[in-house]
């Protein structure tokens, strides 16, 4: 926007084309917006958009300074006919889910994919809950007692606090835009209470449970997958993310630099793959464990064999990956989430997660006495705080060396086998 004019501006995206949203008032101060289309698509050259979005800055100047626009345009709220294209005007203000839409496509160039997909997930709670409990209210009627009364309801469903919280976190960014916009004077999401967070606590299987859970899986199109889950303790996304030349069989190691995410497209969940890891700490290179090295190449010696023996009907398009099937398709992440529950209940195994086998990881590494800073290495954790957050409670070695150090330390003696021994054999 520049304040130096006598109206604001903004771009959005909508339809997969860009528009200059205008925003003015008119003679008797009444605020108004029009859209004028660029005829760029969404993914077109910045300097392009730039260049064209200026000259049409130029020519609402000169309409807006002759009086034309504030003299004959109406409040004009956004209408988009089927074609994505065309746009009429209306004499009516937007409603909080109207709003709400906009604001997301406003976001949409300025955040990632994955980031826009997880807004789209979360966001669609919300727009319903309103449309349907709150049908038409007005961006300018929304208050704190409608947002209060929505978090109350979702926790009362059985949402978790920290799911509400990402409600919050969406709501709270789309009116602080309303804010900025000029359309509301004041962020009413602030004024709300959300539930009071639990401290979470990870699921996990121990080395009992996790061989069970290798025998079942065992044969299994995603035996790879859970084991190098289990080994590695690797997020989803790392694991089908991981390609062939990221395993070093000379040097024995693993390298974790890309991962796989899946975004809506014409209404289909679509896979994609990208080298910007969740944190810098992400991206590690770890030991190739010698039994997940020779499955590797196992798997990798199977994939040529079928590939020459079904010849065309080998799906070819994955070929640098390691995580697929026995007919070369990618094994998706939302195959991994799903599969992976119907095998827990089939079996009628411990109720587990996926991601519960990162955090079986690390409690495993615990459990065996490797430090907590080596653990956050292993993991690829941003800080130390985000590992000791999740684990500590699960590191018991510490806590015994605690109980002897303090022991020691006010001149009693910490109780060992050894003195169990000695007691017995002197009647004490």
């Amino acid at each position: 926007m520049k304040a130096s004019l006598p109206f604001k501006y903004i771009t959005a995206v909508k339809g997969g084309k860009h528009y200059v949203v205008f925003d003015y008032k008119d003679n008797e101060g009444k605020r108004k917006r029009k859209w004028v289309g660029t005829d760029l698509p969404e993914n077109c050259k910045k300097k392009e958009l730039s260049a064209k979005v200026d000259e049409i800055v130029a020519d609402f100047y000169k309409e807006y300074i002759s009086g034309n626009i504030v003299k004959s345009e109406n409040t004009v709220k956004m209408r988009i006919s089927e074609d994505g294209q065309s746009l009429e005007t209306a004499k009516t203000e937007y409603t909080f889910t109207e709003f709400f839409k906009v604001w997301l496509e406003s976001i949409k160039p300025t955040v990632a994919e994955t980031t826009f997909a997880g807004y789209e997930h979360t966001s669609h709670c919300i727009i319903s809950y309103f449309d349907r409990v709150f049908p038409d209210i007005k961006l300018s009627e929304l208050k704190a007692m409608e947002l209060q009364r929505f978090y109350n309801d979702m926790y009362a469903s059985g949402l978790s606090a920290n799911t509400i919280k990402h409600y919050h976190a969406n709501i709270h960014k789309s009116l602080k835009y309303a804010v900025k916009m000029d359309l509301i004077t004041v962020n009413e999401s602030e004024k709300t209470e959300r539930p009071k967070m639990e401290k979470f606590e990870a699921m996990f299987y121990n080395e009992q449970e996790l061989g069970l859970l290798f025998n079942t899986f065992r044969g299994d199109r995603m035996e790879i997958v859970v084991l190098i889950a289990a080994y590695y303790g690797l997020r989803r996304s790392e694991i089908i993310g991981l390609r062939w030349d990221a395993i070093d069989f000379d040097k024995k190691t693993i390298t974790i630099r890309e991962k796989a995410y899946t975004v809506r497209e014409d209404g289909k969940g679509v896979t994609k793959f990208h080298n910007q890891l969740k944190t810098r700490a992400s991206y590690r290179t770890l030991p190739l464990s010698p039994y997940i090295g020779e499955l590797l190449k196992e798997k990798k010696e199977r994939n040529e064999y079928l590939s020459k023996l079904m010849k065309h009907k080998y799906c070819h398009d994955y070929d640098d990956y390691i995580c697929t099937d026995n007919f070369g398709n990618l094994i998706t992440p939302v195959y991994v989430t799903d599969h992976f529950a119907s095998m827990i209940r089939k079996h009628r195994l411990k109720k587990l997660r996926f991601h519960d086998l990162r955090h079986s990881c690390a409690s495993l590494l615990l459990a065996n006495g490797v430090p907590m800073k080596a653990i956050q290495d292993w993991l690829g954790h941003s800080t130390f705080n985000v590992t000791a957050n999740f684990y500590s409670h699960l590191d018991y070695q510490s806590r015994i060396s605690s109980a002897k150090v303090i022991a020691n330390a006010l001149g009693g003696e910490a109780e060992t086998e050894e003195n169990e021994d000695s007691n017995k054999k002197t009647g004490s």
